[in-house]
């Protein structure tokens, strides 16, 4: 394809006081009194004239491989309201001074060449974007510029529904939000800060403004939120999502390692064994995303394969940071600077070649993931946030009142789907977790923490777990073998081929004397490292879930149900645990629900273990056990 000639550039130019676009779609400009087009009226017309008039693509935005770059993502900003584990480093990251970021006229300049050349979407990065004060207006100045079919923005949602309204009437036309978990106090353990409930309002005003679908961004990384993988999908069957599960990339300060990414064919194959009617769906040029819908569903669901199955031979995506670097590649390392560029004074056609040589030098393909982990790369908070989201036409659902909800935290994966499906169906806003209760009546105020919310439970979260009516309750009969060791008394796992599948439950419990210094800043929530309460709460449930790869002759159990309870003893200085663990199988889960209580407690130590070393862990012991062959347990 032929350079454009220089003098078509110059007459380009010498037009810039009538706002034009390199397809020489003309600008309706409003004259006082006259009504104003709607937005959909506006851009039905633009895209018919775009038909009508398509120009040569711009070969400044054409690389060596013949792929035509037509999107282009925007970082607003390096900052950001959350932490992600996935995306910056706990400690954060140094900032870039004020100065060197671009300003929001270099940005728009930035935009409009682009979109001049054949860009035909942008979207509007950070950080997070939306804690920019004039995210608006610039969304409503990038509306203005011809032949932009597509402007989305790609944000954490927590001031997404009090802006989304705003965003909406300046020209935003397409969502992505992050959202890594159902589950509350997961939430919080993820991102290192609160905001669940702000960021589920924030869906739920996107959908009720008529954004279709709802893009769901989701990272899913083993041992943290691969369980809720079933979840997810059950939301998009009576609602317009599209959740898209991202294998865990590497970025510099996320300590990235191959064991924490779940590929993309071990997600599908889970999802399959749950729905085996799953279909792909016909895939987009230049798209990014493997998409599969289930039959019946609203909605859908997508991978985004960037480690085990790249999709560099399609891509059609540049970036520009928000200190002004263009990034031809997510995951390349190499930059070019557009904003010490645009300040010395470039013209609009040196800016071009300099776009041009940089796009010209990509590579067909990233590096793969192995080598990718040893690159040297910004921290993701430095190049964006995640990835992806098409235009969409609005259509408005209907949204019923309020309901209440009692927020169940961790549950049988069934149930809780089934509870956020009324959730969303009702048009549902959370309120904020329950992570911090404190005891009413009480002189010195208490913190409770569960992974198991009931309103209408006791206050206090440790309360018992009833058994099962009709069962009875007494020793446990004892024999007089080890049952782990073979007749030449070497360990040996038990069979449990032959034992029929009945429903097993088993509560444990541990406790933690802290001392009076170690108690009181976990009281207050005072502790450097976080909320403890909350990271020994998913500590116990991820031990539970792991207990047959860390106890060597236990068997595997597909637990349904996992409850782990936290509660202050100020008489003691003192944390109470206390957890429940239930299944349906041949073996019990007595192990799951100690293992879960110890990893808990010692999660409690390594906490505190800063502010003192005086800590003892004691009183780990089973409390009660049902369904098995031999009769119950109940601890007197």
């Amino acid at each position: 394809m032929a350079v454009r000639p220089v003098s078509r550039m110059l007459q380009r130019v010498l037009r810039s006081s009538v706002r034009s676009c390199s397809t020489g779609a003309p600008v309706t400009q409003h004259r006082p009194g006259e009504p104003s087009q709607t937005a959909a009226e506006e851009l039905s017309r633009r895209r018919q004239f775009l038909r009508e008039h398509a120009a040569p693509f711009s070969a400044f935005l054409t690389d060596s491989f013949g792929r035509q770059h037509s999107y282009l993502r925007i970082s607003l900003t390096e900052k950001c309201n959350l932490r992600c584990q996935y995306c910056m480093p706990e400690e954060g990251v140094p900032l870039t001074p004020k100065a060197n970021l671009l300003t929001t006229e270099e940005i728009l300049t930035l935009a409009r060449l682009f979109v001049k050349e054949g860009i035909d979407k942008i979207r509007l990065t950070g950080g997070e974007p939306l804690i920019r004060p004039d995210v608006v207006d610039i969304v409503a100045q990038l509306h203005q510029l011809e032949g932009l079919r597509t402007i989305g923005i790609t944000t954490n949602g927590i001031n997404l529904a009090r802006l989304l309204p705003q965003l909406q009437k300046a020209g935003l036309s397409a969502i992505n939000i992050s959202l890594d978990t159902l589950v509350p106090a997961k939430f919080e353990f993820i991102v290192r800060r609160k905001g669940f409930h702000k960021v589920m309002a924030g869906i739920h005003k996107a959908i009720e403004l008529g954004y279709s679908p709802v893009k769901v961004n989701c990272v899913v990384m083993r041992g943290l939120n691969e369980d809720e993988l079933l979840d997810f999908v059950a939301l998009t069957e009576g609602l317009p999502l599209d959740v898209r599960f991202i294998e865990y990339m590497p970025f510099d300060g996320n300590r990235w390692n191959f064991k924490k990414m779940v590929s993309y064919k071990e997600m599908l194959n889970t999802l399959q064994q749950q729905w085996p009617e799953l279909e792909k769906l016909p895939e987009e040029e230049s798209s990014t995303a493997k998409a599969f819908k289930i039959p019946g569903f609203r909605g859908q669901l997508s991978f985004i394969t960037s480690m085990s199955e790249h999709f560099c031979g399609t891509c059609n995506r540049l970036r520009i940071t928000a200190d002004g670097n263009l990034k031809v590649c997510l995951f390349g390392n190499s930059e070019v600077s557009l904003r010490d560029h645009l300040r010395a004074g470039a013209s609009e056609e040196e800016l071009l070649r300099i776009i041009g040589a940089a796009v010209g030098r990509k590579k067909r393909q990233h590096a793969g993931m192995f080598s990718i982990a040893q690159m040297k790369n910004r921290p993701m908070i430095l190049i964006e946030l995640l990835l992806m989201l098409q235009d969409s036409p609005p259509a408005i659902p209907s949204i019923s009142s309020q309901d209440s909800f009692r927020v169940q935290g961790i549950r049988h994966r069934g149930s809780f789907s089934n509870q956020m499906m009324i959730l969303w169906k009702g048009g549902w806003v959370p309120q904020a977790p329950l992570l911090a209760q404190r005891l009413l009546g009480s002189v010195c105020p208490q913190r409770h923490c569960s992974s198991h919310l009931n309103s209408d439970a006791n206050p206090k979260c440790l309360s018992a777990v009833s058994r099962a009516p009709g069962t009875p309750s007494g020793p446990l009969p004892t024999s007089d073998q080890l049952t782990h060791v073979d007749t030449a008394g070497r360990a040996a796992m038990v069979d449990v081929g032959g034992k029929p599948d009945t429903e097993r439950v088993a509560v444990a419990s541990a406790v933690v004397l802290l001392g009076p210094m170690a108690f009181k800043l976990i009281q207050e929530n005072q502790l450097k490292k976080g909320d403890a309460l909350a990271v020994a709460q998913l500590a116990g449930v991820q031990a539970a879930k792991l207990t047959s790869q860390l106890i060597p002759l236990c068997h595997h159990v597909a637990l349904s149900h996992v409850q782990v309870g936290l509660e202050l003893d100020s008489t003691r200085h003192a944390v109470g645990i206390r957890v429940s663990c239930r299944a349906r199988g041949p073996t019990g889960v007595e192990m799951e629900a100690l293992t879960a209580a110890a990893v808990a407690a010692l999660t409690v130590y390594d906490m505190c273990k800063a502010v003192s070393r005086d800590i003892v862990l004691g009183e780990i012991k089973l409390l009660s056990k049902t369904g098995g062959q031999r009769g119950d347990f109940q601890r007197t």
